[in-house]
């Protein structure tokens, strides 16, 4: 997965255009193959990393990872460990996360919408 250097122009131009617009600072957050896939899945409650990979088939355990990361980092995910012998960790939804609920909701509308349309 490639990274933009902080000194790039690309950087640049999406940090300006993150802090001018709340729909590509949003869009930055939880953009992404795998993010809202993740969140949905969430959206039910507590789930364990193995929990996750078992939901998400196509994903390799890596990019779960960075994954779960970006969203703990960015305040969506919380995780969980627990003293336990072999440790068990949790991933959920922080109440910002909760509040993707209704984005989720009206995306799958729309992506189900444009599908039908698209097929006909």
């Amino acid at each position: 997965m490639s990274q933009i250097k902080p000194t790039s122009t690309n950087f640049s131009n999406k940090t300006a255009l993150s802090d001018e617009c709340p729909e590509a600072y949003a869009s930055s957050i939880i953009g992404g193959q795998w993010t809202l896939v993740i969140c949905s899945w969430l959206l039910s409650g507590k789930l364990r990393f193995g929990e996750l990979k078992k939901r998400l088939p196509n994903i390799t355990e890596r990019m779960l990872t960075l994954q779960l990361r970006k969203l703990e980092q960015n305040k969506i995910v919380s995780r969980v460990v627990y003293a336990e012998v072999p440790p068990r960790v949790e991933y959920e939804l922080t109440s910002i996360g909760y509040a993707l609920q209704p984005v989720i909701k009206e995306l799958e509308k729309w992506g189900e919408s444009h599908k039908q349309l698209t097929n006909e």
